[in-house]
């Protein structure tokens, strides 16, 4: 198995908010997974194709999860992860830490998004 990460979900307290940053951040749709008349949970989630590398989740709002204050990164993929930079307080993030080599393994960033999770974007420029 090349990739054990099948699906993630980062937890948000504003919907429409976390939604308009990752979709502004990322530049991508996303698209409801949720039932629309449920208003106990809802989902949106980032672009997939199954038959690719790379996992793939989904923004969730639920009565009984707050966000933020957990301890898991989810690292999105970048050309140059200084593009997304660029974006993040534009977006309503925080740059938590700006582009930093890794060594051989590429660059990265390091950002808060608007509900209080930590992400990463990962480059290999």
């Amino acid at each position: 198995m090349p990739n054990p990460v099948c699906w993630f979900e980062i937890y948000v307290n504003d919907m429409e908010r976390a939604k308009k940053f990752y979709e502004t951040l990322l530049n991508i749709q996303l698209s409801q997974l949720s039932n629309p008349a449920d208003s106990s949970m809802a989902m949106w989630a980032f672009p997939s194709d199954m038959n690719q590398y790379g996992s793939s989740g989904a923004l969730v709002k639920a009565d009984d999860v707050s966000a933020g204050g957990n301890s898991t990164i989810i690292y999105f993929s970048s050309e140059d992860c200084a593009i997304e930079q660029g974006r993040i307080e534009a977006a309503g993030g925080k740059v938590h830490q700006g582009k930093l080599s890794i060594g051989e393994y590429g660059q990265m960033v390091l950002g808060i998004d608007t509900e209080g999770n930590m992400f990463g974007i990962h480059s290999m420029k």
